[in-house]
């Protein structure tokens, strides 16, 4: 039951990647045509016509439908593995998002950006290797839904408050990770409707689960579209896919009944952290985090033939 979980987690972590690239470029694209997105967040006219525009482009509805075929990977995995196993493999998309990001932006990182990025996968990778969680429980345990929710609503209000404050890469940061939290939340949400269809469709609709989902999903689409704004994919991405994989071992704690025992393996989990922490450092370090790599658009090939 765990090899098709895998498999669904990774396709998802692609598609996530390709989502979030694709959606930067057509960002990218919109602010070089100076059609930039409002400076206040009240301005709601402005905004809805900024957002309008951006619907249109086609990089915009690409990344939109490699969301899509991402959630319904990540729904297939969930509903047959844990959220603790699930999620923290869809921190794979970092070396998905920096492999696709070469592609459509025609510009490589760098050796320092690379070697970060691989060492947060890796070390993410050992560190739940070594945690080892179990299955858990299929649905939530009764009562616990919502002081969860009051505490993860409170933390993505302070965390989005805290980076419109600030700016560039640190901004990019918090606002992935307020992102990541709402991912997160999301993807509980989603194993709780999957463990809850064997009920039928009646009392599914009956609660208010689905509907959550919905909600939720919805909110972490605008957040990521604030989080790209903000910064580069270097600077927003660790802070997204890590926070969702960390956030997403709690939830299956608190709401599952899923269970990490680090005792088992604690020089993995070690070299885990050390390989974590390094990532982080050198990423903080390397010239994308500035948007060197992804804060311009590729220039148009001129056909052949064709004059100056």
């Amino acid at each position: 039951m765990i090899s098709p979980a895998v498999v669904l987690a990774l396709l998802a972590a692609l598609a996530n990647g390709a989502a979030s690239v694709l959606q930067r470029r057509a960002v990218m694209e919109q602010a070089e045509a100076q059609d930039l997105p409002p400076s206040r967040w009240w301005q709601v006219r402005r905004a809805a016509a900024w957002l309008v525009r951006l619907l249109r482009r086609p990089f915009w509805l690409a990344g939109a439908a490699a969301l899509g075929l991402s959630a319904a990977f990540q729904a297939g995995a969930l509903a047959l593995g844990s959220l603790s196993v699930v999620q923290p493999l869809m921190a794979t998309e970092l070396l998905f998002t920096l492999l696709l990001g070469t592609i459509v932006f025609r510009h490589r990182p760098g050796t320092l950006t690379w070697l970060s990025f691989l060492m947060l996968a890796v070390g993410l990778g050992l560190f739940l290797g070594a945690a080892g969680p179990s299955t858990g429980d299929a649905t939530g345990k009764a009562g616990t839904w919502l002081p969860t929710g009051v505490c993860a609503a409170a933390a993505v209000a302070g965390l989005v408050a805290l980076g419109k404050m600030l700016g560039g890469a640190v901004s990019a940061a918090v606002l992935g990770m307020a992102t990541a939290t709402c991912f997160a939340c999301t993807a509980a949400l989603v194993k709780e409707v999957t463990g809850r269809i064997p009920e039928g469709m009646t009392a599914l609709l009956a609660t208010g689960y689905l509907y959550a989902a919905c909600a939720a999903g919805l909110l972490s689409l605008l957040l990521l579209q604030s989080t790209l704004r903000a910064g580069s994919l270097a600077a927003s991405q660790p802070a997204l896919t890590l926070g969702d994989a960390l956030v997403s071992v709690g939830l299956g704690k608190v709401l599952f009944d899923e269970h990490v025992a680090l005792g088992a393996h604690p020089v993995q989990a070690v070299l885990g952290v050390c390989l974590l922490a390094a990532g982080t450092v050198g990423l903080s370090l390397s010239p994308a985090v500035a948007g060197d790599w992804d804060a311009k658009t590729p220039p148009r090939r001129r056909a052949r033939g064709g004059h100056r």
